[in-house]
């Protein structure tokens, strides 16, 4: 499937094999559950172009168009008329207020709030719940990679005095991966990453899945999210192509779809039974795309029938909190089910030295591994990893550290354990403790955090709140997060900017702040409630 979706995108295509059930499907007889836009659920609606300036008028006449709408990598690249020009600065231009965005826009657009920074609202905010950040919540870099990283960017200290500062196998790491960044951290290395990393990654997935993967079809990205991109872009061709997301979702995915020109249908996870898939919603979203005129092209779990993508965010499977439910890979399920399944889907993994116990986000370093991609969809890949030089050199090496850590009898390896189990187990309380906060207020409902770092409970607002927000022009979970943050300091997330079931009301926040703050970090949230119940009863 992305293979031929590159032939048609990018030049010097090589020949690769064809697709059926995806690129050949007819719309489904039955009808489809709800009518789905072929847009992607976000998306504002464009503002018409206006008129060429009038120096434009005496420009050559531009080429005939091709009968085909251009792919959004081509309109880009092309050499631009002058009347394209204007149309495309006007294209860039913000749109008026006459243009109202729907709640989930509303919601995860941060422009819209740019004059209501959050300390402008309440400047005893508290450093607490906006985003997956460990670091900027107080939580510690692990030893060895912070060692490993200084050995890299100072190579000078590896042969220094051994008994200052490094251990020696952190000072090994450090020489054995400069070997692999000729000229050093400081200058590119292969577009897609160092290949020593990339082979410790395939180690890595290859003993983590119980079956062998290969470098060559590992890329290392900037973090998880531009591997992300690269995929949906090699995707989406047109507006018609659609990418089937769960949700709640992270925004990354409608964002980048949405930018991308393509459409986002979504299929819900059912929060009744702790955000569980249901195969019957999953083939429903899938039946209603096709009966509005769109191409399935890509999911985010496993449907063999379909012969769809398996784009498979795996950044949280360190974090997995429940000892009868362990993290088990979308990889191996593949390829444990044996032919056609194991030889036939092609499934790409995404990881992350950002989050889990090593919580590197600001080094930016992640990967994605690709399994059943014909080797020609593995070189277009590369052209694409190609633009942007290569990842950088610091988040290569967080995620040497990350996949290749010390091992037992390694002299790092006790400093490194115990960092890793602490910090785990933390983070097992505090999901604990958050969730019983959560879960003991009235009118608030909340499912216990299994993995991750975040909780996402329900409102069951009153009506009177509800009428209030609606007479703000505000989502009633944004209404609520907004006066939260006001009366107490605690920045949270609406539920309506990850989507949500119709009628029904969230907010999301993080399990980061530190123990010993999460006892006022809950005692606010209950009497911010308490109050806002009692007002709105």
């Amino acid at each position: 499937m992305i293979e031929s979706a590159l032939r048609e995108r990018m030049p010097g295509r090589a020949a690769g094999h064809a697709h059926g059930a995806d690129d050949a499907a007819a719309p489904s007889d039955q009808a489809a559950p709800a009518p789905i836009s072929p847009r992607v659920p976000f998306a504002p609606p464009k503002r018409p172009a206006a008129a060429a300036p009038a120096a434009a008028a005496a420009a050559p006449a531009a080429p005939a168009e091709p009968t085909a709408p251009a792919e959004p990598a081509a309109r880009l690249l092309a050499p631009a008329t002058a009347q394209q020009g204007a149309a495309r600065r006007q294209d860039l231009a913000p749109a008026g207020d006459e243009e109202a965005a729907g709640e989930e826009e509303e919601a995860a657009r941060p422009a819209r709030y740019r004059a209501l920074a959050p300390d402008m609202i309440n400047p005893n905010i508290l450093k607490t719940q906006v985003v997956g950040n460990p670091h900027a919540l107080g939580a510690r870099p692990k030893t060895f990679t912070r060692e490993v990283l200084a050995l890299c960017a100072a190579p000078w200290l590896i042969d220094d005095d051994p008994s200052a500062h490094f251990a020696p196998d952190a000072r090994a790491r450090a020489a054995r991966l400069l070997g692999s960044f000729p000229g050093g951290v400081g200058a590119y290395s292969d577009s897609r990453g160092s290949a020593v990393v990339r082979g410790e990654v395939a180690g890595f997935v290859g003993a983590r899945d119980g079956h062998a993967a290969d470098p060559e079809a590992v890329f290392l990205t900037d973090g998880a999210s531009p591997g992300v991109r690269m995929l949906l872009s090699a995707l989406i061709r047109s507006p018609s192509d659609a990418i089937l997301v769960p949700v709640p979702q992270y925004p990354l995915y409608s964002a980048a779809i949405q930018l991308l020109d393509g459409a986002m249908v979504p299929y819900p996870l059912d929060e009744s039974h702790d955000w569980g898939l249901s195969t019957a919603a999953l083939e429903g979203a899938v039946k209603a795309a096709r009966g509005a005129g769109l191409t399935p092209r890509g999911l985010v779990i496993i449907n063999p029938d379909e012969g769809l993508v398996l784009l498979a965010d795996e950044v949280y499977q360190e974090l997995a909190y429940r000892g009868d439910r362990p993290f088990l890979a979308a990889r191996k399920v593949v390829l444990d089910a044996g032919p056609p399944l194991s030889t036939g889907l092609e499934v790409v993994s995404f990881h992350t030295a950002s989050k889990g116990t090593s919580g590197e986000c600001g080094l930016r370093g992640g990967y994605f591994e690709l399994l059943n991609f014909h080797p020609a969809t593995v070189d277009q890949l590369y052209k694409l990893a190609s633009i942007n030089l290569c990842p950088n050199s610091a988040g290569q090496i967080a995620v040497s550290c990350m996949v290749n850590p010390p091992a037992p009898g390694d002299p790092s390896f006790p400093k490194w354990d115990a960092e890793r189990r602490d910090e785990f187990e933390s983070l097992v309380r505090r999901a604990a403790m958050v969730a019983e906060g959560f879960g003991h207020l009235p009118g608030v409902r909340c499912n216990k955090t299994e993995g991750a770092m975040y909780c996402f409970p329900r409102l069951s607002l009153p009506r009177k709140a509800v009428a209030a927000a609606r007479a703000a022009g505000r989502a009633p979970d944004a209404f609520y997060c907004l006066r939260l943050l006001e009366a107490s300091g605690i920045v949270t997330v609406p539920g309506c900017g990850f989507g949500q079931e119709e009628g029904t009301f969230h907010l999301r926040t993080t399990i980061l702040p530190r123990e010993a703050d999460m006892a006022a970090f809950v005692a606010k949230f209950e009497a911010f409630h308490t109050a806002f119940m009692e007002e709105f009863a």
